[in-house]
């Protein structure tokens, strides 16, 4: 029994697998980088990522992932199960991340600020995002040419015009365009909405 939490169990291994998690110990160290675990299970993950192996498939769709719990949560996008439930609203997610990112809606917390402008955000990846504002990063790089953009929605639009791909089509006169927003914004002249230019 452990003295310090009363967890029994009448496996040695398990108790002292189980201590660990109390003194911190991480005995398990990878041999290519810092990385330590305080389980072996943990580090044969995380040696995977230097490896490359990703053992473990989806039969739905081939997703390829190196761990079982990785292949386990993927597995939502094809149940629908929304584990992560709101206590404020109805709302669910797969991820506990969505969850806590859902949850700074209702608080107004925007913990993110960049500290070249004050900008803030509750998302990290949206000042992420901001951050190459600043730095000029465009780390999104056309493969057929020298393009390169800060935002994936402009690569995505640049690409349209090497493989002539215009998805959007305009169910009334049959116009079609590479970008959802100039469909919407062609839809005005059908409705006698106001068109930006």
């Amino acid at each position: 029994m452990c003295a310090g939490c009363g967890y029994r169990t009448a496996n040695r291994s398990h108790l002292s697998r189980h201590m660990r998690t109390h003194t911190g110990e991480k005995p398990y160290k990878c041999d290519q980088c810092d990385y330590s675990a305080a389980q072996k299970y943990n580090l044969d993950q995380h040696l995977q990522k230097h490896t490359g192996e990703k053992s473990y498939m989806c039969g739905e769709c081939g997703y390829r992932v190196a761990g079982k719990f990785g292949l386990y949560k993927h597995m939502r996008t094809h149940t629908g199960e929304k584990p992560y439930k709101c206590d404020q609203c109805d709302y669910s997610a797969t991820k506990k991340p969505t969850l806590h990112q859902h949850l700074q809606k209702h608080s107004g917390e925007k913990a993110y600020m960049c500290e070249e402008c004050g900008y803030r955000t509750a998302y990290k990846s949206v000042l992420s995002r901001h951050m190459r504002t600043h730095t000029g990063e465009k780390p999104y790089k056309c493969d057929q040419c020298d393009y390169s953009a800060a935002q994936k929605g402009a690569l995505d639009q640049h690409l349209a015009k090497h493989i002539g791909k215009e998805p959007y089509m305009c169910e009334e006169c049959g116009y079609r365009t590479a970008q959802k927003y100039t469909l919407s914004q062609h839809m005005k002249t059908h409705t006698g909405d106001k068109v930006l230019s």
